[in-house]
């Protein structure tokens, strides 16, 4: 099991744990290797865990798309499960609408709505 953290999580999956944008947060680490290890591994699985917002409450760290110039840690391709205070979202061999669905219904409350008209807009997604 690896448990890992992000700084945000698009609606396809794919998380940022490095950087706001492009200001750089922390430095390389590990994320992907660990996320790799965990699959590699029999019966093995990865977690990403988040809090849904920051900021105080203000923004969502789950997107529809991450911020301008963030960098991709672990791609969508990789992601097991994503963990937020609202829930457990299972990502794994999971179509774009099941992974922005899931993703949406463990996002802060006061952003499902923004999100689901963000997944339609951006991704031309119903969910």
């Amino acid at each position: 099991m690896a448990i890992n953290s992000a700084l945000q999580v698009d609606l396809s999956g794919q998380v940022c744990a490095d950087s706001l944008g492009t200001r750089i947060y922390s430095g390389v680490g590990g994320q992907m290797d660990f996320v790799r290890g965990a699959a590699l591994s029999e019966g093995g699985r990865s977690v990403i865990a988040l809090p849904a917002t920051a900021a105080g409450g203000t923004v969502s760290r789950i997107s529809s798309l991450l911020s301008p110039g963030a960098g991709v840690v672990t791609t969508r391709a990789h992601v097991h499960y994503v963990v937020t205070e609202y829930g457990v979202a299972n990502l794994r061999a999971r179509s774009l609408t099941e992974r922005a669905r899931a993703l949406i219904e463990i996002a802060a409350p006061q952003f499902r709505q923004q999100l689901a008209k963000a997944a339609y807009d951006d991704w031309g997604l119903l969910v």
